[in-house]
């Protein structure tokens, strides 16, 4: 049988809009343990993770957030000059039961720390000090996604073991290919499992002498590509590193396991556009094809509708019939033009989330209206954080 992936809110009937999704229940549920904001960047997706973490520390919580946004507005807006690594207390939350540390990705040092955890002191120096290891922890394509749910796993263990925190939030890698720090893991898996990595480590001796001629002339244009110190650089470290291996993949294996857990919840992050809606879509889609729990979207910047019940067409009208005046009346023509503009603009809005809850009728939704100012300290936090969590907040 099938999970139910959408745990907060009713199922919408078709035509319905979208049911709503209660963040207080989800952040106030302590069956949840980890809440993982994903979805394109620039939607908020940084600022949602910080105003859910402080909202649910409030509300009595041991929380940690964890972000990989390299702009630090995170640590800006919690009041931290710096984040990194390791987990850094947020002063200033209200309830006095509940605490909040936040902590920034460090890819190299979270991949150097996973080498140093695994492999003997002579091994881990041989293998930290390694140009093609320095190379591949740094800048890899995918090693940020990876280390991310490294450090998740390395969160949650420790967690249960202290008692230290009772929920984790991330705040996922911004990407256009939607999940990709799911694929990480593999990606990693099948570079390091590869032909090429194997042929590198074929020996010379036994069954593998067949190859020896084979071998020797692709190592011969390998070394006229590459050169030998770089060549060697790379068996070396494929040498060193395939011990380590076999750990790698099942911590992999265990926290994807873990995001598949009934104590986690996946919110999408969008802006009402269409193309992050789109963007929103895929990763609905996605999240279900991979057994993921999904608790709702959450919709970003929403345009605010006008308390005037004045409709964009009789603005318009209006401003016809003050042109065709002597005189003018300029400055109520401009208003009546704005006024038409932001109607516009909420309907178009409302036209694409009602597009996006037909075809995902069982997606829970919480919608943010635009502010005014940038979020950039606590009370801002708390501020969209009341707002996640609907009017009666």
């Amino acid at each position: 049988m099938s999970r139910q992936r959408t745990r907060v809110g009713p199922l919408a009937s078709t035509g319905e809009v979208a049911p709503t999704l209660d963040i207080d229940a989800l952040l106030d549920n302590p069956a949840t343990e980890i809440i993982v904001c994903c979805g394109s960047g620039g939607v908020g997706k940084t600022t949602t993770s910080a105003s859910l973490a402080l909202r649910a520390a409030e509300r009595g919580r041991k929380v940690v957030v964890l972000t990989i946004d390299p702009a630090r507005r995170l640590a800006q807006s919690m009041g931290i000059e710096a984040l990194d690594n390791t987990p850094r207390p947020v002063a200033g939350v209200a309830d006095g039961t509940g605490s909040l540390d936040a902590m920034m990705l460090d890819m190299k040092r979270t991949f150097d720390e996973v080498v140093e955890s695994q492999a003997s002191p002579e091994k881990a120096k041989q293998i930290l000090e390694n140009p093609f290891y320095i190379a591949l922890s740094s800048s890899f394509a995918g090693t940020q996604e990876y280390m991310a749910m490294e450090k998740l796993g390395q969160l949650y263990r420790d967690a249960k073991q202290s008692g230290a925190y009772d929920l984790i939030v991330v705040d996922t890698p911004p990407s256009r290919s939607a999940l990709d720090f799911l694929d990480a893991p593999e990606r990693l898996s099948s570079f390091l499992d590869g032909k090429f990595i194997r042929l590198l480590l074929a020996p010379a001796r036994g069954p593998a002498r067949i190859m020896t001629a084979g071998f020797g002339l692709i190592t011969n244009a390998l070394t006229k590509i590459l050169g030998a110190t770089v060549l060697q650089d790379l068996q070396m470290f494929v040498a060193a590193f395939d011990t380590l291996f076999g750990g790698f993949r099942q911590r992999a294996q265990k926290t994807y396991e873990l995001l598949q857990a009934e104590g986690t919840a996946f919110l999408v992050i969008a802006a009402p556009e269409p193309d992050a809606l789109r963007e929103a879509a895929y990763f609905v889609d996605r999240l279900s094809g991979e057994n993921m729990p999904l608790a709702g979207l959450v919709v970003n910047r929403a345009g605010i509708r006008p308390e005037s019940e004045l409709s964009a067409d009789e603005a318009m009208a209006a401003v016809e019939r003050l042109a065709r005046r002597d005189g003018g009346a300029e400055v109520t023509a401009g208003l009546l033009r704005l006024h038409a503009d932001r109607v516009r603009i909420v309907e178009r809005e409302t036209g694409l989330r009602a597009r996006f809850a037909a075809a995902n009728p069982r997606v829970a939704t919480a919608v943010v209206p635009a502010l005014a100012t940038d979020v950039h300290d606590l009370d801002g936090l708390r501020r969209i954080g009341s707002l996640l969590a609907g009017p009666a907040a």
